[in-house]
Parts: C-alpha cells; sequence; structure tokens
C-alpha cells in the first residue's frame, strides 16, 4: 500500500474540522450542567424528568437537575437542582415540572416568591406543583363535563 503524505494530513484536518464542530455544538447546545448552589424539592410524580434536564425561570435556564432519588420511607421523589450562584430564590418560589409541548422534554419552572429570606445551599423548596400528565388532565375534564350537577342530590 502506497500512502501519500497528501491523503493522510487531509485525514487529520478532517478529524480536527470534526472534533471542532463537536465542541461547537456541545457549547452551542447548553448542555452543560450548571455549577452553583444545591436545593432540593419533593414531588409525588415526576413525570419523566431526568438529571440534566433544565431549571429555568421564564423560559431562561437557571439551573440543572443533579440527581433524582425516591424516599424510601414515604416514597416520594427528592429532586436535586443545582442553580446558578448568580440567581437568588427566595424562599417561597413555586418549583413546577412542566414539559416542552406534548412531546417535549421535561422542566422545573421556578415562580419566584416575594419573601425577602433566599434559599441558600442545600434548602428545601415547600411550595412544589407536581407534574400533571395529559391523562390526568383529560380524566378531570371528562369528571367536570359528566358530573352536571350530581353531587347535589
Amino acid at each position: 500500500m502506497n500512502k501519500k503524505p497528501v491523503e493522510t494530513i487531509m485525514g487529520i484536518v478532517v478529524l480536527f474540522v470534526a472534533a471542532s464542530f463537536l465542541y461547537f455544538g456541545f457549547k452551542v447546545s447548553d448542555l452543560q450542567v450548571v455549577k452553583g448552589y444545591t436545593v432540593t424539592a419533593n414531588f409525588l410524580k415526576v413525570g419523566g424528568l431526568n438529571v440534566g434536564s433544565d431549571v429555568r425561570i421564564n423560559g431562561i435556564k437557571v439551573g440543572s437537575i443533579v440527581d433524582l432519588t425516591l424516599d424510601n420511607q414515604d416514597y416520594i421523589a427528592d429532586v436535586k437542582m443545582s442553580i446558578l450562584p448568580n440567581i437568588k430564590l427566595p424562599k417561597d418560589s413555586v418549583a413546577t415540572i412542566v414539559g416542552d409541548g406534548l412531546m417535549g422534554d421535561k422542566f422545573i419552572k421556578i415562580e419566584p416568591g416575594k419573601s425577602t429570606e433566599m434559599l441558600a445551599d442545600g434548602d428545601t423548596m415547600t411550595n412544589v406543583k407536581d407534574f400533571r400528565s395529559l391523562e390526568d388532565m383529560v380524566g378531570e375534564i371528562i369528571f367536570m363535563v359528566t358530573d352536571n350537577g350530581q353531587d347535589n342530590k
């Protein structure tokens, strides 16, 4: 096999360009885990939330999910989030698990509260809203429609 130096150099250039695209794609896609202080929230249902999912305020990523565990005593999901250090959350903030559309990824949406006390590293959020699946919402609508005031009898 006769290998020409031009083919070897072109192969190295192609590998370098591919590595550059991968690095650029990783940086632009915002897949990095946010490094900051940790806050925990307890949910009954997490509905497809994963480690690495976003934590957002008004649609802007301010954190990441770093751990999901199940409490063996009461079977509640403990969700540990890492929040950017420059984002200070009031203690009465509300954490809700929502999705990007019907088939989109799940993330935690935080609605900042009005308290003057802020959450610190290791604190637990007490105001949470559990994930509501499409089946839950359809069931509620069917119940409302078929109820027709029957509970007054």
